[in-house]
């Protein structure tokens, strides 16, 4: 006897017949869950370009330095 799948013919919805208001609380944490990592993808996305700014810039002093025989203090 072979049973179907019925949650991948199924997929996540927000009515759950379970519920006096039909709302479905799984499907409340996933539009949170989901929202709250596209926030934090978008907060690290700009994280990261400041980082890249401010290396090139550490690295244009660097050079900078070491062009007029100043040493680097080590970190």
């Amino acid at each position: 006897m072979v049973f179907p799948l019925l949650r991948k013919e199924q997929p996540m919805s927000d009515y759950c017949a379970f519920s006096k208001d039909h709302t479905c609380f799984n499907w409340i944490d996933y539009q949170l869950t989901r929202q709250e990592l596209e926030e934090a993808t978008d907060l690290c996305h700009g994280n990261w370009i400041e980082i890249e700014h401010l290396r090139d810039y550490i690295e244009v002093l660097q050079a900078i330095l070491k062009e007029h025989g100043i040493e680097i203090p080590p970190e």
